[in-house]
């Protein structure tokens, strides 16, 4: 079963991740950071990747810890119910519009970690959300996933649309990344022999 479960504990977070890669795409993410959780349910929604998240927070101080470390964990989570990567396509794409925000994800989960993000948000928040937060979500998700992640916005006015088309780009790609593929079989997607 690919699935797994991390919890990570700072002084500044608490969190708790499961996922389950062969799901359908439920979620229930607690944050307390509003905006973000309606981001995270995307990403599982649009993965079909179920997704379980409890954070708790210094969130008196803002918001950057607890996305961080949720990145943190959900990049440690999906390596750890990936196991050794055998049968799966690898490498995802995903080219998503959403009204006037139009965004494009190229990956690969090659436990190479490199994030190239060419994403720029015309206002600094999202209500209280600050937009820096996103990279800053993702950056750490790709780190701690091992992930070769490219994200270019080619379209953009809307600052909500941008942020959500992102998510939803990278949970379209990571979809096909992480599916097995019935041509390879038990085989690694690799010539190293490991990932």
């Amino acid at each position: 079963m690919r699935q797994a479960t991390v919890t990570r504990k700072t002084a500044e977070t608490e969190i708790t991740v499961t996922v389950n890669l062969d799901g359908t795409g439920a979620h229930d993410c607690q944050t307390g950071v509003g905006f973000f959780d309606h981001m995270l349910d995307q990403l599982a929604r649009h993965s079909l990747i179920d997704l379980t998240i409890r954070a708790k927070g210094d969130l008196h101080i803002d918001d950057h810890h607890t996305v961080e470390d949720v990145g943190i964990a959900l990049g440690q989570a999906l390596t750890k119910a990936l196991g050794d990567k055998r049968g799966i396509r690898r490498y995802g794409h995903f080219r998503l519009a959403m009204d006037d925000a139009q965004i494009v994800t190229a990956l690969d989960l090659s436990a190479r970690p490199y994030l190239v993000w060419n994403v720029e948000f015309p206002t600094p928040k999202i209500g209280s959300f600050d937009t820096e937060l996103v990279r800053e979500f993702f950056q750490a998700f790709a780190t701690h996933g091992g992930i070769t992640c490219h994200v270019d916005k080619a379209h953009g006015l809307n600052s909500h649309h941008i942020a959500e088309a992102a998510f939803k780009s990278v949970a379209r790609a990571l979809r096909d990344a992480v599916e097995a593929d019935p041509r390879l079989g038990n085989a690694l997607p690799t010539t190293k022999g490991a990932l």
